[in-house]
């Protein structure tokens, strides 16, 4: 493995693991809500609209958990920074920027108009 995917992957290990205290963070934060006595209904809703808040943003992060898992299987197989729907190679410029992306731009946009 060359050193340049050496650097990747320990930066994307680096991301893995800031994201999972992220969403343990979260978790803790979120079992404490309302958990200070007797709230009453302005307390309660409240509470609630945060929990939904925050267990929004942690399935953001366990999507980007996956992606990066994904990244690291693909760096393992030698098919890092090919996308996985055309085959061709993810510009250098978009796996700088994101580098668990899975798909070209091309790719990536007919995903998100049409679904996988």
């Amino acid at each position: 493995m060359s050193d340049q995917y050496d650097q990747i992957k320990k930066q994307l290990l680096k991301e893995r693991q800031e994201l999972l205290q992220d969403v343990s963070n979260s978790y803790e934060t979120c079992r404490e809500l309302g958990q200070d006595g007797v709230p009453d209904i302005g307390d309660m809703s409240s509470a609630a609209y945060s929990r939904d808040v925050l267990f929004n943003v942690s399935e953001t992060q366990r999507q980007r958990i996956h992606d990066i898992d994904v990244a690291l299987e693909q760096i393992e197989k030698g098919e890092y920074g090919i996308c996985m729907s055309c085959g061709e190679e993810i510009s250098p410029r978009r796996m700088e920027v994101r580098p668990f992306s899975r798909y070209c731009i091309e790719c990536k946009t007919d995903i998100e108009k049409f679904g996988e």
